[in-house]
């Protein structure tokens, strides 16, 4: 795991006591660089390095300027623009939202002066109003941050000689994620339906379910080349193989916190007996053990 990731999961544990956006908001941003990943084709991927920047921006470029996968937090904005001018000098275009979170959306308002937003309906719905959850309270965001292409199912962005797909699967990590996928260099960017080597936080607040994430994962997966590179929300950038294998974890965990509730125990003593032993390396970070298995309780259907 590399500084940014460790970053990643040490300021998400300080949000337990921290107001939610402002938890974010309290680094040196100073100090966060971004990494620029060539990933194949035309496809980059921007990770921040030495704190945490936002989820992880997927970049297009090529012969018709550039697109962007997410926008990380509003303080790396004069960051991500030296970031792509080192890319390419082309005109910044597109931006596809993969859901409303603002470490994946905070740069909207900043870049919608030259760039059109794109989204499924529901991350525009949540950005245009007051959202609460897990993390504290979320404010509306401003108009310019607004996604103003909306879609329910699919789009297709034609751009930079590859027919863009960009999908939406629904109730996962939130009521609003969509996937995107670069047929021609054969890379997905996954949003947070993919957080590489940890487990997952589900925003069940918003529309997520834990249950419902893993089938996605799951229908993800059948769907992609097995040489596909798959981008993650958080974490390093991985392929099937690793994506397989956060789909056995998903699958595994869900399964045996479902049972056990079946058999009768409260969530308090699944917390206690706790997970299969190998998924320990898993609960490192903001989302515990116990958290988890909340999340996955918490996501069964209510008697």
């Amino acid at each position: 795991m590399n500084l940014g990731s460790r970053a990643f999961l040490l300021f998400l544990s300080l949000l337990l006591s921290s107001q939610a956006y402002a938890g974010f908001l309290d680094q040196d941003f100073s100090k966060i660089t971004l990494k620029t990943t060539h990933v194949r084709g035309n496809i980059y991927m921007l990770e921040g390095v030495g704190g945490f920047a936002g989820g992880n921006i997927g970049v297009s470029a090529g012969p018709d300027g550039i697109l962007l996968v997410d926008d990380q937090l509003s303080p790396m904005s004069q960051k991500i623009d030296t970031a792509l001018a080192g890319i390419n000098k082309g005109k910044l275009r597109f931006i596809l939202n993969t859901h409303w979170h603002g470490d994946h959306t905070s740069n909207n308002a900043y870049f919608s002066k030259e760039a059109t937003i794109i989204s499924h309906t529901n991350a525009r719905k949540r950005l245009m109003s007051d959202q609460e959850n897990f993390f504290g309270k979320s404010p509306a965001s401003p108009k310019d941050a607004w996604p103003i292409i909306t879609f329910e199912q699919a789009i297709n962005i034609h751009f930079n000689n590859e027919d863009i797909q960009f999908i939406h699967h629904a109730h996962g990590h939130t009521d609003s994620d969509a996937v995107v996928y670069f047929p021609k260099s054969n890379v997905a960017h996954l949003g947070d339906h993919f957080f590489n080597g940890v487990f997952p936080f589900v925003d069940l607040s918003t529309g997520g379910n834990a249950f419902s994430l893993t089938h996605n994962v799951g229908e993800i997966i059948k769907a992609l080349p097995e040489d596909a590179l798959v981008i993650p929300g958080h974490g390093e950038l991985s392929d099937i193989k690793g994506l397989k294998t956060y789909y056995a974890m998903l699958t595994d965990t869900t399964q045996f916190v479902k049972q056990q509730a079946a058999s009768g125990k409260t969530l308090d003593e699944i917390q206690l007996a706790g997970l299969p032993s190998k998924w320990d390396a898993w609960g490192g970070g903001f989302i515990n053990e116990a958290n988890w298995v909340k999340i996955i309780f918490n996501s069964l259907p209510k008697q």
